[in-house]
């Protein structure tokens, strides 16, 4: 079930898979897919993962675009990888992409891993951000803004989590793609933009205030 807040005048929803859904907008955003890790890491000479972080991305996204139905989706920011990434991504997964863009808008934001316009085999269009409402901008900038880059986790019972973290000026989305690390919330680059908020943990999609600790107040908007 996701969880309903307000962030900037705007009404939002954090869906448990890490998505954000805009209800006014129709707007289905996800932020660091990371599509092509393991190949990028495997081109390099890195650790070999399993080949499957792109299917098992894919899987999770289009089952988002079926629950919501969006008007337009948003990839903000590192979609790929690196921009080789994208070049690589073989056909059958390029059509799967157009699939699900088929009958709405698609637009990637640009990422520090992939700055380069996206490989014209694929859906959409590539920005450097949106301003619609909101400012949506790959990596935190003057807010209010929405933005990813930084993979915000929480641990809750032992357990690390995916996590939204939402402040008075900074709403940072949990990284989508399967292969993705992530930042403590309590980590200096974090704390240093949300000092004082609420974080939504993915799955169960539950509220906690920001330090860890305080008291969430009833009816909480950030």
């Amino acid at each position: 079930m996701s969880y309903g807040f307000d962030f900037a005048g705007q009404s939002l929803q954090a869906r448990p898979s890490g998505a954000l859904f805009w209800p006014d907008r129709s707007w289905l955003v996800v932020a660091d897919l990371h599509l092509g890790k393991s190949e990028r890491m495997a081109r390099r000479g890195g650790s070999l993962l399993p080949p499957y972080e792109v299917l098992a991305t894919l899987d999770r996204l289009e089952a988002e675009i079926a629950a919501t139905d969006p008007a337009c989706v948003v990839s903000l920011g590192d979609g790929f990888d690196d921009d080789a990434a994208a070049l690589a991504l073989p056909d059958m997964l390029c059509d799967r992409l157009h699939g699900m863009a088929r009958g709405r808008r698609w637009t990637w934001v640009s990422g520090n891993h992939d700055p380069s316009p996206v490989c014209p085999r694929l859906p959409g269009e590539t920005v450097a951000e949106l301003t619609d409402g909101l400012v949506l901008r790959h990596q935190a900038g003057p807010g209010p803004d929405v933005s990813g880059h930084f993979h915000p986790c929480i641990r809750l019972a032992g357990e690390r989590r995916r996590c939204f973290l939402i402040g008075p000026d900074h709403l940072i989305l949990p990284a989508f793609g399967a292969y993705t690390g992530g930042l403590a919330i309590d980590s200096p680059a974090l704390s240093a933009l949300v000092p004082r908020g609420l974080a939504i943990a993915c799955g169960g999609t539950r509220a906690l205030p920001v330090p860890v600790g305080t008291t969430l107040r009833r009816g909480h908007r950030a």
